[in-house]
């Protein structure tokens, strides 16, 4: 069964594996002068307790210039900072890469006007990544 993709995330399909998306990912979140915060291989950590899952990967990165701000305005929104890109491969063995839309977040958080754009770079990383002209 196909999972469903809540509305609040943009969900791009990758032409590439999810070792050699995270890869772009990471190469281009430092190529921008983010800092990679930590890469969580979800698949391999269940194949360490013995349980079956497909490839799953989670960079998490960020600014703290870009986001402290934030959570000065809005402490909670540190729930969902650093930002985050999920990778993963589908049962039909599609690979996916998911995030939270920066317009969510500023919803979700009631974030004063003209922070968004402080979190608004994740779409353009994750385009940029998954860009086969790279």
């Amino acid at each position: 069964m196909q999972p469903t993709v809540p509305s609040a995330d943009g969900t791009i399909t990758s032409p590439y594996s999810v070792e050699e998306t995270i890869r772009r990912l990471d190469e281009v979140v430092r190529g921008k002068g983010l800092t990679v915060f930590a890469r969580i291989d979800h698949g391999s950590g269940a194949r360490e307790v013995g349980l079956d899952m497909q490839d799953e990967q989670v960079l998490i990165f960020g600014n703290p210039r870009a986001g402290t701000p934030l959570m000065v305005a809005r402490p909670l929104v540190g729930l969902d900072l650093p930002l985050r890109v999920l990778v993963w491969s589908a049962s039909d063995g599609r690979v996916w890469a998911s995030y939270q839309d920066s317009a969510f977040i500023a919803r979700r958080y009631g974030l004063p006007d003209g922070l968004e754009k402080n979190i608004s770079a994740v779409a353009a990383v994750v385009e940029a990544a998954l860009r086969p002209s790279r």
